[in-house]
């Protein structure tokens, strides 16, 4: 499968249809990066129509350096730090008020999952934006640390000694709020 790239240069070619497939494969993925940053899922639903918006009207050139979503990703990732600077205050939904669904046939096991991944995710909130973003791009993105740094405008270097001391601050913050790892 192709990462967008002919899609995009399809796109550019005229066929609306390719923008089309860009905006069903990284829509959702966007949505949840961008969040990491502003903390408010509609405005991170904002932002990532504006991502494709650029895409779509000031159809800038993909140089194929890296991979067509590294290329988007930054896009995104510069938009968002437009909007940041433009609006310094932040409105943050507590993660408390999101409900969670129990698998019927399990709900002892689903609850523990839930409330672990319920933990994880408000211990990474907890967290630098450095850290909440390296950590969000390697593991939940699945980029590589080439693809991080090109994202973050960090080096390779940079990008690995983020992410080593990312994953000290979560188990940190884990540990301090009484999470049990599975066995």
């Amino acid at each position: 499968m192709d990462n967008g790239e002919s899609s995009y240069r399809r796109f550019l070619a005229g066929d609306d249809e390719g923008l089309h497939e860009i905006i069903c494969t990284y829509r959702a993925g966007l949505i949840l990066y961008l969040n990491s940053f502003v903390q408010n899922i509609h405005t991170a639903e904002d932002l990532t129509e504006d991502t494709f918006a650029e895409i779509a009207i000031k159809c800038p050139k993909f140089s194929a350096k890296s991979s067509f979503k590294t290329w988007l990703y930054a896009i995104a990732r510069n938009i968002t730090a437009k909007h940041l600077r433009k609006h310094s205050k932040l409105s943050v939904v507590p993660l408390e008020s999101q409900e969670y669904l129990a698998d019927e046939e399990n709900l002892e096991s689903n609850y523990i999952k839930t409330e672990q991944k319920r933990m994880v995710h408000q211990a990474l909130h907890r967290l630098k934006l450095e850290y909440r973003q390296v950590l969000y791009l390697i593991y939940f993105e699945e980029f590589t640390n080439a693809e991080a740094a090109l994202i973050m405008k960090k080096s390779s270097r940079q990008i690995e000694t983020l992410l080593y001391n990312a994953k000290k601050a979560l188990k940190s913050e884990l540990e301090r709020s009484g999470f049990e790892y599975e066995e």
